[in-house]
Parts: structure tokens; C-alpha cells; sequence
């Protein structure tokens, strides 16, 4: 998930967690044994934090599908991250999945999510591990209480897997505060996560195994800063897996200014009204990837050069775009005239079914929300993520005690909003990782890229990742290095039952072309 430039009246939860804040601040009295004495400034002394502390539990598990059986081993628990002199300065926790019987040196994926400051319990639980949620059908919440049952579509029976909780997410923690700052930042995730990487290998003597990363949202990210970072390391991948791609976030940041969202948003837009049945009949009546074919042909020629022109446009030309653009994405042309032309994410998701007084959910819009009135300017919350985050907390904490044998009172921070809220960008700036993918492919031209997305994910539109795959400055011989996919779903497409399944099978037929065995088969 990813929530970079979210505006905190969005977020129920960082807004909450504020509200809490202060009110601690004005209301608690003050403590005697911590009052300094006038004109003396109290010494502080940084509380270390309790950290998980075992080494990883190793557990037999064995896994029936309806055409094959897995056995397989499970290592869930924590590697520490030591400085130059030994001293712990944070813990990174980890659940390892291997087949007990492989005949062939097998492929090892090393998996997470996003954020910044979500646990990869999504795509763990999701898609990719040996046990996933069960959701509706179309991937929507079911009723509590919540269960896992076998994944059908795992991974597990092609590769070898490993999901990483990176500092301040799932139980992995800094040992205080003052070290949350040197790994909640772009370069400090990455740099956390690559040493993870590293010490694994290492104590697991997987040095020579296939390697792959898959990251979701911001994960994209991390995932195309570790394949260059990691490549001057000597420590080279076959292939990257990138879901809800982010890895440039300028696409998907509405920045001020800056017309470059207004555009590539537009198509998903249209997906949106078109599941929700909000088009005009001509346009209603066409196939999803029909009209979308269409309509982003329109959002990159005619409405991006038409933003570009500002108040220069004349007043003829803006209202035909705006009659345009609302035929498009199924709301009143006043409504766009009234947007400037610029319709902003949440004020869309509001919009589309104001009169019904429902809103529709950013990370899927096929989810609805129920409004308490019909009158405001955004959502009162994301439905998607209400609907979702249940769910999987509920069935991680089961399992990852009952199953995976993780004894801990821990809270495991499935989101972390303090993580999201503190994170740091290098000089201010939001970064563009597609530029080191473009690297890492260059020095590693072996390495195959798929990038997987949903039509219905406001989050990281589809429009915006083919923009950024198209300004990588790719050399030609290397751009059949990446391979797109877009499923008919939302951020988490792989919720979908049908849309998991597509996936699983393009996975497959991924990792077998980015891995040519001497032997055996995967």
C-alpha cells in the first residue's frame, strides 16, 4: 500500500493519531520524579525498546492442493541489523518458506509490501504464501469471523520465499527511537533491507541460488533500489516482480503545480464510472479495455496539452474539454468546469456517487462507502482499506502464532502510521527509482522485469506506470526485459479469485523464462 502524499483530512488514522497527541500533551499532569528543577533542563535518556529477540523458529508443515501435495519448512523470527562496532540498532523479522524435498537448486524470492511502514502480511497472506484470506469471490470482505485456508495459486511450488518486515512494520523494530530515523527514509529502507538481504543469504548459504525480488506499491520502490544497489554488492537478481507499480512517485503525487497526475489518472477514472455503471449507454455498452484504449489516447494528446496551456486555454477549449472529460469519467460537466479541469483523487471518489451518498475506495474502486452525508468535498474514509485491513490482521496474528510458533505479546504493526507519518526523503525530493532499474537492467541485461497492475486502483493508476516505464530511457535492445500485465481489480488485484489465478500463471511462465536450468525443472 502506499499513502505519499495522502492529505492527512484523507486519513482517518493519522488524523486520530494527532488528535490523540494532543490531547495527551494539554491534558496529563506532570510527573514529579521527571519535573525539572527551575532553571535545570532534565536529562533524557533513551528508553531502549523490547525487541523480539529469539532466533527464527523452525516449523514442518505440509500443504494439499488438488493435483499435488508440498511439504515444506518454515523459519519465522528475527535477524538482527548490528553497526560497525556489533551493537544491535534494530531487528528485521521474517517468514521463510522452503520445499523439504528439492532435487534442484530452487529460486529464492525475497517479498514485501509498502507504504512506507506496511508489514508484507498483504502479499503474504494475499497471493504468494502457502495460506491465503479468504475473501468473496471478487475479493471483497467477508463477514467476521475471518479464516485462512490453502493457496491454490502459491508460489511456494515454484520458488522458494521469503517475506520481509522492514523496520517499524510486522514485529521488526529499531532498539529506540533515535534509530528510527536512520531507517525510516528512502536510503535507510533501502540500505536496512539490503543488509536483511545479505544476512540472509548468508546464514541460509543461498549465495548461488536464482535470486528475484517482488514488491507491491512502494515496494516497487524499494524493489528497483535494491536491484541497483545491491548489484554494486555484487548480489545480482534474475528477475523483479513489481505489483501496483510506484517506483517513480512524482506520476502518482498530486504536488502542486504540477499537471502531470491530472492525465495519467483520468483513464481509471473512466473505470471507475464504467464498473459502476455511470457512462453514457455508447460508452456503457463497450468492453472495459475498449473504451480505456480510447480515453487514454484522449488523456495523453488532447487533455495534456490542454493543461499545459493554464489560463492561457481559451474559453471555448476548456469547454470542450470539460464536456469531454466528463463523458469520459461519468460526472456533471460542472463539476469538471468547476475542478479547473483537475480532478484530484478524493474529490472523485466523493463525487461519483455523491447523490446515492456513497464514495468509492481509492486502492479499489469497486469498493463503496457509506457517507454520512452527501454534501461534503471528500470521503469520510477509504472503504477498501476498512474492508481489507480486518481481515488480514486478524488471520496473521492467528497464524503467525498457532502456525508459525512465534510466542510474543508484540503488537505486529500490520500498518504503521508512524512510520508513514515520520518518513524522510532524501533533500526533500520524492524519488525516481525507474532511473535505477534502468541502471541494474543495463549492468545486469539478464535480469526480467514483470509488472503486474489493476484497472481499478486509483493508488497507482495503470496509466501512470506505463508513463514511467516509458520514460526509463531503456535502450531498445533491453526493453523486452519488462513485461506488463493489467487485471481487472484494484490495488490488490490478487484478492480477486480469477484475477489471483491469471497472476499465478503469469508468474509461472515469468520465472521460467527468467531462469534457464541445466537441469531439472521449477
Amino acid at each position: 500500500m502506499i499513502e505519499v502524499g495522502e492529505r492527512a483530512e484523507s486519513s482517518p488514522a493519522i488524523a486520530l493519531n494527532l488528535s490523540i497527541t494532543m490531547s495527551t500533551q494539554d491534558h496529563a499532569a506532570p510527573d514529579p520524579k521527571t519535573t525539572p528543577e527551575a532553571g535545570k533542563s532534565p536529562e533524557k535518556k533513551e528508553k531502549k525498546r523490547q525487541l523480539l529477540g529469539i532466533e527464527p523458529v523452525e516449523k514442518q508443515h505440509e500443504l494439499t492442493l488438488p493435483d499435488k501435495t508440498l511439504e515444506y519448512t518454515t523459519h519465522a523470527g528475527s535477524i538482527p541489523l548490528k553497526d560497525e562496532f556489533g551493537e544491535t540498532e534494530a531487528e528485521i523479522f521474517f517468514t521463510a518458506y522452503t520445499l523439504t524435498k528439492a532435487s534442484v537448486p530452487r529460486p529464492l524470492i525475497f517479498v514485501f509490501n509498502g507504504g512506507p511502514g506496511s508489514s508484507s502480511v498483504w502479499l503474504h497472506l494475499g497471493a504468494i504464501g502457502p495460506q491465503h484470506v479468504v475473501m468473496t469471490p471478487d475479493g471483497f470482505q467477508p463477514p467476521p469471523p475471518y479464516r485462512l485456508q490453502a493457496n491454490a495459486s502459491t508460489w511456494l511450488d515454484r520458488a522458494d520465499l521469503v517475506f520481509i518486515d522492514p523496520v517499524g512494520t510486522g514485529f521488526s523494530r529499531a532498539i529506540d527511537k533515535d534509530k528510527d530515523k536512520k531507517f525510516w527514509s528512502f536510503q535507510g529502507d533501502i540500505h536496512s533491507v539490503g543488509e536483511f538481504i545479505r544476512l540472509y543469504l548468508t546464514r541460509y548459504q543461498r549465495w548461488t541460488s536464482p535470486l528475484y525480488l517482488a514488491g507491491e506499491s512502494y515496494g516497487t520502490t524499494r524493489a528497483a533500489g535494491l536491484a541497483s544497489h545491491l548489484i554494486d554488492l555484487g548480489i545480482s537478481f534474475n528477475g523483479i516482480v513489481l505489483i501496483s507499480n510506484a517506483m517513480d512517485l512524482r506520476p502518482v503525487f498530486f504536488g502542486r503545480s504540477d499537471d502531470l497526475p491530472f492525465s495519467l489518472f483520468v483513464p481509471t477514472y473512466t473505470a471507475a464510472a464504467w464498473y459502476h455503471k455511470k457512462l453514457a449507454p455508447e460508452l456503457q455498452q463497450r468492453s472495459l479495455t475498449d473504451i480505456l484504449a480510447e480515453v487514454e489516447t484522449w488523456s495523453e494528446r488532447e487533455l495534456t496539452l490542454a493543461l499545459m496551456q493554464g489560463d492561457r486555454l481559451s474559453e471555448s477549449e476548456r469547454q470542450t474539454i470539460a464536456t469531454t472529460l466528463a463523458h469520459y469519467i461519468g460526472v456533471d460537466v460542472d463539476f469538471v468546469l468547476g475542478s479547473n479541469l483537475r480532478i484530484d483523487i478524493s474529490r472523485f471518489c466523493k463525487e461519483l456517487l455523491r447523490t446515492e451518498k456513497r464514495s468509492i475506495g481509492r486502492f479499489d474502486v469497486r469498493y463503496t462507502g457509506i457517507e454520512a452525508l452527501a454534501v461534503t468535498e471528500r470521503p469520510d474514509f477509504d472503504p477498501a482499506v476498512y474492508a481489507i485491513q480486518p481481515p488480514f490482521t486478524t488471520t496473521f496474528n492467528d497464524y503467525v502464532r498457532r502456525n508459525l510458533g512465534i510466542e510474543t505479546d508484540l503488537n505486529y504493526e500490520v500498518i504503521s502510521w508512524a512510520v508513514n507519518k515520520a518518513w524522510q526523503w532524501e533533500n526533500g525530493e520524492l524519488p525516481t527509482t525507474a532511473a535505477a532499474l534502468r541502471e541494474a537492467i543495463a549492468k545486469n541485461p539478464f535480469m526480467k522485469v514483470f509488472v503486474a497492475q489493476g484497472y481499478y486502483d486509483l493508488a497507482t493508476p495503470h496509466l501512470a506506470t506505463d508513463y514511467t516505464l516509458a520514460h526509463m530511457n531503456l535502450d531498445p535492445t533491453l526493453r523486452d526485459n519488462i513485461q506488463v500485465k493489467c487485471y481487472e481489480a484494484g490495488h490488490m488485484f490478487y484478492l480477486d479469485e480469477s484475477c489471483l489465478a491469471a497472476f499465478k500463471a503469469d508468474v509461472d511462465r515469468f520465472l521460467a523464462a527468467s531462469w534457464v536450468q541445466s537441469e531439472g525443472s521449477l
